[in-house]
Parts: structure tokens; sequence; C-alpha cells
């Protein structure tokens, strides 16, 4: 498919509303037309004030609400597209989680074996999605060893790769990338193409954080909407803020004394382009920890009828503090990418929550379980 020199050129914006209401009614953006695409019915998920965070101007677009319950699902529906269209044999990826269960739900929809390598110890609820839909898991014990595996099925057998599979990371699939730009022509469509100014996201290699700077660019490019948000990096590693203190053009590898709840944003060195579109937009990148995390898993939840999994938490703690310190002035507002569903790993939740209290006898009983436990007093 030719494309012009910027993406939907010539297009009716208004003539998307009416389409079918997938990430795919955006295809004169994408990499195939709508009828090739292989689709689950991504995209179009919806986007939430969430006053109650006590954030400010704050909006939740939640990914939670795709497919396989990740924003994953825009790039492995991208990617098995294209994969499709260069006849490929066998899907293949290395994922600690969300990247390998939607390589597998849509590698099915295609017809296609997938063959995803993970870690011992990977959230067992993320394993037992990936195997639902069908995959071929393989567990390494270095966590290393996906990517060499991987690399090898690539080199000696032609697997498609839908995940990094060597390092320094720069990215994930690039078709596949391309479908997070749908969530940038999301956001301004719900604003009526009057863009916020800022979007805050949980990073591990960047690939949402750079297909979404993409979409606004075009939508930019294109006289649609007039400026592009700035963007904020919301890691665990500290690798891309240290590439932002620094001033150094790659961002260094950063390892953990302990490991973080957070394991779907859980590498240790951030990409290239990630800190190029943090640099472009005159955003910023901010470290977050695991005590930061627990407690907006838990807040979100609570306050806001959503549950977040513990990578999705990170930009709410990045909210706070960039609020605190003046950075996000006070009227700012700001969309926080929550990337998957809280049920990927409910780990978080076992932890950070005091156990369900057993009770036996009547409603006495009962009004003095829920004051010990949860501090409610009846009337």
């Amino acid at each position: 498919m030719a494309y012009d020199a910027v993406p939907g050129q010539g297009l009716d914006r208004e003539k998307i509303a009416i389409r079918p209401s997938t990430m795919w009614r955006w295809d004169e953006f994408l990499c195939a037309p709508a009828v090739h695409a292989v689709s689950l019915g991504e995209g179009n998920t919806p986007l939430l004030h969430a006053p109650a965070l006590g954030l400010g101007d704050v909006w939740i677009k939640d990914e939670s609400r795709n497919p396989t319950w990740s924003f994953k699902d825009r790039l492995a529906s991208s990617a098995l597209t294209m994969a499709r269209q260069f006849g490929a044999k066998v899907i293949a990826s290395s994922s600690s989680g969300n990247a390998g269960a939607a390589a597998a739900a849509y590698a099915a929809k295609a017809g296609l074996p997938c063959i995803v390598f993970t870690f011992v110890g990977a959230s067992a609820a993320l394993v037992a999605q990936m195997r639902a839909y069908g995959a071929m898991v393989v567990a390494v014990e270095n966590k290393a060893d996906r990517w060499r595996l991987q690399s090898a099925g690539v080199r000696e057998f032609g697997w498609y790769p839908t995940s990094p599979f060597f390092g320094p990371v720069v990215g994930s699939n690039p078709y596949g990338m391309e479908g997070y730009k749908t969530i940038a022509y999301e956001v301004a469509e719900a604003f009526d193409w009057d863009v916020p100014d800022w979007c805050v996201l949980p990073v591990c290699y960047g690939d949402a954080l750079f297909g979404m700077w993409k979409g606004f660019e075009e939508l930019k490019a294109l006289g649609w909407t007039q400026r592009t948000p700035r963007l904020v990096a919301a890691e665990v590693s500290g690798s891309i803020a240290a590439a932002m203190a620094s001033g150094e053009p790659m961002p260094p590898d950063r390892p953990r004394n302990t490991p973080s709840i957070a394991t779907s944003i859980g590498a240790n060195q951030g990409t290239v382009q990630a800190l190029e579109v943090l640099r472009r937009s005159g955003g910023t990148a901010i470290t977050i920890d695991n005590d930061e995390l627990a407690r907006w898993v838990v807040t979100v939840g609570a306050k806001e009828g959503i549950w977040p999994e513990a990578a999705s938490a990170a930009p709410f703690a990045a909210i706070e503090r960039l609020r605190a310190s003046g950075t996000i002035e006070p009227e700012a507002r700001v969309v926080a990418l929550l990337t998957a569903s809280g049920l990927k790993d409910t780990a978080v939740i076992e932890t950070a929550l005091p156990p369900t209290p057993v009770v036996a006898g009547g409603l006495t009983e009962v009004l003095g379980a829920l004051r010990d436990v949860y501090g409610y007093r009846h009337g």
C-alpha cells in the first residue's frame, strides 16, 4: 500500500468516527488496509476522567479493555497483519507476559503457531494466558537466554519476531510499533483535536512512547492538531532518567538491587528512541519504586474502579511527583496510559492489602472485623 509523505493526507477525519470501532478505522495511517487486518477488535478504548485520584485534571486511557487486557494487542494486531502478508510460518516472542499473551492470541487468530520464551518466575496468570491461546511456552532460568534462543530461531529458521530479540534493544517489531500510533489518534479525537498538555506512560523499552509521539506528530503535520503533548516515561530502572540528566546519547544499563514488582517494565536499560522522544517533546523521565507502585495500584482501584497492573500504576506515581515539583502545572491536562489489567498479576494486591478476615458468628463479629481490618465504623 503506497503512502504519501504524511499518512492520512486528503482524509476527511469526520469519516473515521463512523467506521467500525477498532484501531483499524485508522488504516490510512497504518501498514495495511483494514480488510487484511488480523484483528480481535482491539483499540477504541475509553478515556476516563479521574478526579477522585486528587491529581488534578487527569484522564485514564484504559488499555486494559483490549481483547487480551493490555495495550500490546495494538502491537500484535499490526505485527501479525504484516506477518501474514509476508507469508510467515512461525511467530516468536520473548516476553515477561503481556507481549507474549498478545502475540499468542493474534497468532491464533491468524492461524499461525506461536513460540513464547519467558522466564522462570514470570506471573503464573500471564503464562496461563499465553498457553490458553495455544502458544508453545518455554521458560528459561536466565532471562537473557530468551533473546539468545529467539534470535537463533529467527536467524536459523526464519521465525517472525514480534518482540525484541537482541540487545541493546532498539524496539519491538517495527510494524507492530505503528499500532501504538492509534492511541494518540484516539486521545486527540476524544478531546475534539485539542490534545492534552502531558501524556505519561509506563516505559520499559519505549515502544508505545515512540508510537504515541509519532502519532501526535502525524496529526500535527496534517493540521488536525496544533501541537504535540509533552511526554513522560515512568520507569523502574532509572536508565532513561539517568540519560536525561547526563545528556548522554544512550541510556545506560542500570541493574536493580531488588526486583521490581512491575515486571512488565523491569528492563535495566531504556532505548535510544525513548530518550529521543522525551527530548523532542520537552518531556522527562521519573523513576518509580515498589512502595509507590503498590500504593497506586490500590488507590486507582479503590478510587476509580479500575484495577491496574503494577506497571500501569507508575504513571500516577509520576504525575503525583511532577505536580508536587511544579513540573506539571496545576491547571495542565494530563493523560495517563493504563497499559494492562491487574488480573495479569494479582500478587501486588495480595501483599499490599491485609488478609481477608474470616468471621464466625453474627453481625457483631462482622462489624468487629470491618473495624479492625478495614477501619470501617457503622453509623
